[in-house]
């Protein structure tokens, strides 16, 4: 039976079960293995530290050759772990889990903050909260090694008044002035879905504007008039946005968010290669 003292525990509990019976009949405890990790495809390089952290829980000792937030290339060593088979053999597929999901991520975030940079060398690429339940943490890390803004963590972060905050509220200038009133500490975003919400937030002293769901044309019109007498409102552009589309919403933006990010990531391959030690 396993014994598990950190975060990682009920990621390998899930995984584990009672124990890893094959491992156990086939190698004895005092068997010990290198394994090699490789990068089976190129990509920005995450989750190599929370890999790390699995074989350690597990009793091994792993070693990141290439820092994370690098791009890598197919072939490159990126883990390379030490000590009882039994554990190198029990963590493969959760470490590899890690580093899979959150590279995709990162290699994402990474091409599509080129691909808006090309056009708007100023503007940043966010995620969203649409994240994988109980992963979040994660996934928000692969953003930022990725070089993109993890935004909100949480709904105790910051103030954003959303769609339904606003129908609730009486309004963008009421919701607005509820929330001035009751901080002063906090920047204070607005999400609007039409230009009278927009102006109305800007002139109320919104931080943030959020333009979400606006087509590319109108989007930038709206900044526009918004940069054109507020010049340090934020402006923010969300909702319908695609790699494929991504590009058209850049050039008038601050931050292009996108849950994208982590909800339709491509997760990148990586293996692990074991021999004697």
């Amino acid at each position: 039976m396993l014994v598990m003292r950190t975060k990682y525990s009920e990621f390998l509990r899930e995984d584990v079960g009672s124990g890893d019976i094959t491992s156990e009949l086939l190698l004895s405890p005092d068997r010990r293995a290198v394994g090699t990790v490789s990068a089976n495809e190129m990509c920005v390089l995450a989750g190599a530290k929370e890999a790390a952290e699995v074989f350690a829980e597990l009793g091994a000792e792993a070693t990141l050759p290439v820092p994370e937030g690098t791009r890598v290339a197919k072939g490159d060593v990126v883990l390379v772990v030490k000590g009882p088979a039994r554990a190198i053999l029990t963590g493969e597929r959760l470490a590899l889990n890690f580093l899979m999901r959150m590279s995709g991520i990162a290699t994402l975030t990474s091409d599509l903050l080129e691909t808006c940079r090309n056009t708007n060398p100023d503007v940043n690429v966010a995620a969203t909260r649409k994240t994988t339940p109980g992963f979040r943490e994660f996934e928000k890390r692969a953003v930022s090694l990725g070089g993109g803004d993890p935004h909100r963590f949480g709904l105790d972060d910051a103030i954003l008044i959303k769609d339904n905050h606003i129908v609730l509220a009486g309004g963008v200038r009421e919701a607005l002035r509820k929330a001035k009133a009751a901080s002063f500490t906090k920047k204070i975003e607005v999400e609007v879905e039409n230009e009278e919400d927009a102006l109305i937030a800007a002139e109320e002293g919104a931080d943030i504007i959020m333009l979400d769901n606006f087509d590319p044309s109108d989007g930038a019109r709206v900044a526009k008039a918004i940069k054109g007498r507020w010049p340090r409102v934020v402006i923010e552009v969300s909702g319908g946005i695609r790699p494929d589309n991504i590009e058209q919403y850049a050039s008038y933006a601050d931050i292009v968010s996108l849950g994208w990010l982590t909800h339709s990531v491509r997760s990148v391959n990586f293996s692990m290669t074991v021999t004697g030690e």
